[in-house]
């Protein structure tokens, strides 16, 4: 089952079942008006959603054509955003891109941190900064929304707890990150508004794609319309999504409509770093790796970071070449602040 948030003037937005070739959707505000209103009661909802899933497939007439440029993230906010850093390998490359040690407790004990969930950006909406010198990045990622997990969940009941997927761009501002982080607590400004798919996907409708609690498919990046990453997201994932929501799960309870982020997908390319997709590798799901392995191999990072007027794409496709959750579509504007 697909579903989708359109926007329709009110702040969470509109529910829709949407069909599995993306091409129709259908508003089903007798069942549920919002996202988060039948994630709030999955298990008598989910069953009436799939039952309109099963009649968009079956029936052409029904419903109205899907427009992604309508939509909004699937959850337009949330209760909380809480990102993981899954893929080991992204995460040593920006640390010395940092000069920052690798603890080796990095690799048995997942990294998060807890990002703003009450204004996710939508799919094919502006990333809007103030100045370049941020150093404004794009970051392929893969995300689950859960429902409600008791504090001390194992993987099993955290398995169990998965009910959509979807795709992020987690925009980061690398320029701001160091003196962040040395302050010792953690995240804020650099990390402004994340944009996911605009459909999430029940884990069923993934087939054998998905095992569980990983996503086996590339993760298709494009940087200003040429291909810069296409990173199995299910291939180096040292942390899978049970892990991470048992880890976020420690010391507390997850509500319905919790998102958990993988962090930056990322393959390894033998015991080596990435490479690009030029030269043979699986390329990248955002500059600053691409950066640290330029810095590695030539002493100096040649990319610059995302300048006004660049635009990424995000998306993810099935084996028959088909748009999975549709495409994250965005171009970086210049923010220029406005009187209330």
């Amino acid at each position: 089952m697909k579903l989708a948030t359109l926007n329709n003037g009110d702040r969470d937005g509109q529910l829709v079942v949407v069909s599995k070739d993306l091409g129709r959707c259908l508003p089903v505000p007798d069942i549920a008006a919002t996202l988060q209103s039948a994630l709030d009661d999955w298990m008598k909802v989910a069953p009436k959603l799939e039952q309109v899933a099963a009649r968009l497939e079956t029936d052409a007439s029904l419903g109205e054509p899907f427009d992604e440029a309508r939509a909004r993230s699937p959850l337009p906010r949330a209760y909380q955003w809480a990102d993981g850093s899954a893929y080991v390998n992204h995460v040593e490359l920006v640390r010395k891109a940092r000069n920052a040690e690798m603890p080796p407790s990095f690799w048995t004990d997942p990294l998060m941190y807890q990002g703003g969930s009450d204004s996710f950006l939508d799919p094919r909406a502006p990333i809007r900064m103030a100045d370049e010198a941020y150093g404004i990045d794009m970051e392929g990622e893969v995300a689950v929304i859960v429902g409600d997990v008791p504090m001390g969940a194992d993987e099993h009941a955290a398995r169990d707890a998965i009910r959509l997927v979807m795709l992020v761009n987690d925009v980061s501002l690398r320029g701001l990150i160091p003196a962040e982080l040395g302050k010792g607590f953690g995240f804020f400004h650099a990390k402004p508004s994340s944009a996911f798919s605009p459909v999430a996907v029940t884990p069923g409708a993934l087939g054998d794609a998905w095992d569980g609690a990983k996503l086996h498919l590339p993760l298709l990046v494009e940087y200003n319309g040429a291909a810069f990453g296409k990173a199995n997201a299910g291939i180096d994932m040292t942390f899978d999504f049970a892990e991470l929501i048992v880890h976020a799960a420690k010391t507390r309870p997850l509500s319905a409509g919790t998102i958990i982020g993988s962090g930056t997908v990322s393959n390894k390319l033998g015991e080596g770093p990435g490479k690009a997709i030029s030269e043979g590798g699986a390329g990248f799901s955002c500059i600053a790796e691409l950066r640290m392995i330029e810095t590695i191999e030539t002493g100096t990072a040649k990319t610059p970071f995302m300048k006004f007027g660049d635009q990424v794409r995000i998306e993810m496709k099935d084996a028959t070449g088909a748009s999975i959750f549709g495409a994250i579509d965005q171009r970086v504007e210049k923010f220029r602040a406005t009187n209330a």
